[in-house]
């Protein structure tokens, strides 16, 4: 039997110097001038772990003549540093080194989106950061510019508000790890200009006519309402005229008197204070020539009448409130969809997202049409960016898509619509096709498991973004056709999947995507029977009319053909049926339970 054989002696570690990412390493090994070619000593380990990186350890074996070594280590942490003597049956560690690493300033540092009082600026972190502070100074301080306190951020990406117009500022970031600061990146910024109001001239002017013409109107409309004044009743009393009588007399031979008369005798007094104050518009304001607001509300109670009213002669009041819809956002501007840079991207030349409404893409850079994406903000039931309606991806626009997916934080995807349907590419496969992860653009998405049913296949991916990661919800309808609406027997199928969506989508306020192939048609009736389905739960009426509209003035043609529009009702008529049926099913278990 052979004697053991001592263990190594423990390295000492002489020195410790890190820069530029790298720690750069030196030790010694029992007396000053030994050497190690003929030892047993196979080779070194240098190991460094620590408290808060990604991967934590970090270790190089060295030959064991070298008693030195370089070790790339990400900076703002900890570490544990120790050298160890490996031989083939045994190993000695020295006395653990703590060492505490700088954070690393920001790299990368951009700004972007400037308007005149916000800019956005973007950046790379590189280590471990805890947070950052971003500081904004004006270059040319003033009695004007406040003093203003550091803005602590824990993302790449932060708004600073509240600056001056047409000002320049030095913003600096600055990462903290450990409560300890690195150097500041800096930045000069400009912001823009603020628009100028018109001048006082033309104010006063402007409201010295405006009084005029208000005063000639309402001396106008007094005039008129002192000779009718027989024909009216108290306020929210409703007045009946036979316009035939008048007509026969003479008193009414043109359709605008006719117009105003009914005006005045139908509506009550209290009101007239709301339509006068209607008639005066800003002209200075982009919106000024909205068209009315589009209303038709409806006792549920009353409904089945209602939609049994609306649908005789072949649906002709349904076409009539339809043909009043294609009014709805001609005064919209969509420019960015115009620009040259962006017509690709849009699947339908003549589907184009408005302005005002449209979703814009955060970008390191500030080229034109790198913020453009065929998608808008849809207001819902309880908040005004509640969906967000785009097209069906291209090839060309699925790595947008996912950045979307992924800015917005939307937990939910919504797709109506088949890759293709009727031999026509309707929609790019803008996921994997198995579950091995695919890059799209900086985007990783890999799908975790499918569910397919009859009606629907519902998909579970994660996306994958730096050191970030998102899991999102794909619930894809497959039974619709375009331009078309359900069977009438697949209602209970199509209220079932809202249903669905709806569970999940209580569980978020970020706002849910929802597209087909245009992103309008089957996109709008499901928002709308989203929105309907939960207002129903809490209220006795229905404006589907208001509804369609408000839709339409977010995102051109929501509800894109009459039969997807009377579509809704039939579902509407469904959903408060239901509702009735389960209240009358409480109250007779509610009866019996008293009666026991």
């Amino acid at each position: 039997m052979q004697p053991l054989k001592p263990a190594p002696e423990a390295p000492h570690i002489s020195s410790v110097d890190y820069s530029h990412g790298v720690l750069y390493v030196r030790w010694t090994y029992g007396e000053l001038f030994i050497d190690l070619s003929h030892s047993r000593m196979l080779h070194w380990q240098l190991l460094a772990v620590g408290r808060k990186g990604p991967e934590r350890s970090y270790s190089i074996d060295v030959t064991r003549n070298v008693m030195r070594a370089s070790l790339p280590l990400p900076p703002g942490d900890i570490y544990n540093l120790t050298v160890t003597a490996c031989t083939e049956r045994s190993r000695n560690t020295s006395i653990p080194n703590i060492i505490k690493l700088e954070p690393a300033a920001p790299r990368s540092l951009y700004a972007v989106n400037a308007t005149h009082s916000t800019v956005t600026l973007l950046w790379s972190e590189e280590g471990v950061v805890d947070y950052y502070t971003v500081l904004c100074r004006p270059n040319a301080p003033s009695t004007q510019h406040k003093a203003r306190e550091p803005q602590t951020a824990s993302s790449h990406v932060v708004t600073v508000s509240g600056l001056m117009p047409a000002s320049s500022y030095n913003c600096t970031v600055t990462s903290f790890s450990y409560s300890t600061p690195s150097k500041p990146a800096h930045i000069t910024i400009s912001t823009a200009a603020k628009e100028m109001n018109p001048s006082v001239a033309a104010i006063s002017a402007l409201a010295v006519l405006s009084v005029l013409v208000i005063s000639l109107l309402v001396l106008f409309l007094l005039v008129l309402r002192k000779k009718h004044l027989q024909m009216t009743r108290e306020c929210g009393a409703e007045t009946f005229v036979n316009f035939a009588s008048f007509e026969r007399d003479g008193k009414l031979p043109y359709n605008w008197r006719r117009s105003l008369f009914a005006f005045l005798t139908l509506l009550p007094s209290c009101l007239w204070t709301d339509y006068l104050l209607a008639f005066y518009i800003n002209p200075w304001s982009k919106t000024a020539l909205k068209k009315r607001k589009l209303t038709s509300p409806v006792q549920l109670d009353d409904f089945e009448a209602y939609f049994k009213e609306m649908g005789k002669d072949s649906a002709y009041k349904f076409s009539l409130q339809f043909e009043e819809l294609k009014s709805v956002g001609l005064d919209l501007s969509h420019d960015a969809a115009d620009l040259p840079v962006n017509r690709p991207k849009n699947r339908y030349t003549n589907i184009l997202p408005y302005d005002f409404s449209r979703v814009k893409l955060f970008s390191m850079h500030s080229d034109e049409g790198l913020d453009y994406i065929n998608a808008n903000y849809i207001p819902g039931y309880k908040n005004t960016k509640e969906y967000i309606a785009t097209q069906g991806p291209l090839p060309e626009t699925r790595n947008d898509f996912w950045k979307m997916v992924l800015q917005q934080k939307s937990p939910i995807i919504v797709m109506l619509t088949q890759c293709n349907e009727r031999r026509r590419v309707k929609c790019d496969h803008y996921w994997p096709f198995t579950d091995e992860p695919v890059m799209y653009g900086e985007i990783s998405v890999e799908m975790l498991s499918e569910s397919e049913s009859p009606e629907w296949t519902i998909r579970k991916f994660r996306l994958g973004y730096a050191d970030e990661t998102q899991d999102v919800l794909h619930l894809n309808y497959t039974s619709w056709p375009d331009h078309g609406v359900p069977t009438v027997n697949a209602i209970e199928s199509i209220l079932q999947f809202v249903h669905i969506v709806r569970q999940q989508a209580n569980r978020t306020k970020d706002p849910v995507i929802v597209h087909c192939s245009a992103g309008v048609g089957r996109t709008g009736t499901f928002i709308a029977l989203d929105r309907l389905m939960q207002h129903i739960r809490e209220h006795e009426f229905a404006d589907i009319l208001g509804m369609v509209s408000e839709m339409r003035s977010h995102r051109l043609c929501m509800v894109q053909t009459e039969e997807q529009y009377v579509f809704i009702h039939q579902c509407v008529l469904l959903m408060w049926q239901k509702k009735k049926q389960q209240s009358i099913t409480s109250d007779v278990i509610y009866e019996n339970a008293s009666k026991t």
